[in-house]
């Protein structure tokens, strides 16, 4: 148990998305006897929101190790009990710096950015933010359903540069008289089955870890294979999380499977997808489109095949980047935090049974 005649020491580190700020104003927004076991100190990452997105893409593949953590960092770490963070990088010689660690509370539901077999190794807790952000990548589901079936960007674009532009790829669908299938039904699934539902479109699912009684209480009806989503829906959402299990489960055989006037989209995972496959139907023009807010190199090079494409909708990883998820964010963090301070434990860390914690 924690010494509760003195405050947690909380260290956050604040970047481009999420500022220290955040997190005060999250620890102003417990009760007061959970606010007071809480002292909060902050460093701020260097550079602005692209370069810690940029460093976050390169952890996603290879993993917290090979992105430096920042001087200011390692020097604020020891002391801390608690660290709090959204992007910043948390590998061994963080964890090794931060010798009175025992929580590493994250704003994400993502933790590639954490060497967590080093944490679980020194006792540390790790939290993931699960759903923290689901509100918002399900309505941008929605607006990339829209804008890439209506066309709407591409009529912006052509009008801003001088046109009038009437004829454009793909099918004319509406959701209303749509099949709209899902990969995955977590956190986000759950919400965009709601918010797509006024729409009025048949909804259904294959996730082999969710129930046909869950899905039905949004409505969606399960499908038992992975194939039935491709072969019967109109428009194909990735809500997936990535695991070995998923890494690039998607392919040749589902396109394949897929009706021409179907469209694909991903805002979860670029990895979730293999992208030459996709790109392959797409410059074939077998299916009508995709819109996609995640790729395998983040920022696209400025000569990247995707960039001549003229039947796909692309966004720039922006899909939780909302006010209203970097507070809840925040307040997440915190109330781990905070329920660490008072139990000595955080029930939802990912090595929870590890620690001997649940």
């Amino acid at each position: 148990m924690p010494d509760n005649t003195s405050p947690l020491d909380l260290l956050v580190v604040g970047d481009g998305f999420i500022p220290v700020d955040a997190y005060r104003d999250a620890i102003a927004h417990l009760p007061s006897e959970s606010a007071a076991r809480l002292a909060l100190r902050g460093v701020a990452m260097a550079g602005d929101k692209s370069e810690h997105h940029a460093a976050q893409a390169i952890m996603e593949v290879k993993g917290p190790n090979l992105v430096a953590p920042s001087s200011e960092l390692l020097a604020a770490v020891p002391g801390a009990a608690v660290l709090g963070l959204h992007f910043a990088p948390v590998g061994a010689d963080v964890i090794e710096a931060g010798q009175d660690l025992k929580l590493i509370s994250v704003a994400r539901a993502g933790l590639e950015n954490i060497d967590i077999t080093a944490a679980t190794a020194r006792g540390i807790g790790v939290v993931p933010a699960m759903g923290r952000n689901a509100g918002a990548v399900a309505e941008l589901q929605i607006g990339l359903m829209l804008s890439e079936t209506r066309n709407i960007s591409r009529a912006d674009q052509s009008i801003k540069s001088g046109g009038w532009r009437k004829d454009f790829p793909g099918s004319r669908v509406e959701i209303a008289h749509s099949t709209v299938g899902m990969v995955g039904f977590g956190h986000v699934g759950k919400i965009f089955s709601h918010r797509v539902s006024g729409f009025g479109p048949k909804l259904i699912a294959y996730d082999p870890y969710a129930s046909a009684e869950l899905l039905a209480e949004s409505g969606v009806s399960k499908v038992d294979n992975l194939i039935d989503v491709f072969e019967q829906s109109d428009f194909i959402l990735v809500l997936a999380r990535l695991s070995p299990e998923t890494s690039r489960f998607i392919g040749k055989e589902q396109f394949a499977a897929m009706k021409s006037s179907a469209y694909f989209v991903n805002g979860a995972r670029s990895r979730l997808v293999d992208y030459d496959a996709l790109y392959d139907v797409l410059a074939a023009g077998s299916i009508s489109g995709a819109a996609l807010d995640v790729f395998d190199d983040e920022p696209l090079p400025a000569d990247s095949r995707w960039r001549s494409l003229d039947n796909v909708t692309m966004t720039t990883h922006f899909g939780g980047d909302t006010a209203g998820t970097n507070i809840t964010s925040a307040r997440m963090v915190v109330g781990a935090a905070a329920e660490f301070a008072a139990t000595g434990r955080a029930l939802e860390a990912v090595n929870a049974k590890e620690l001997g914690w649940a």
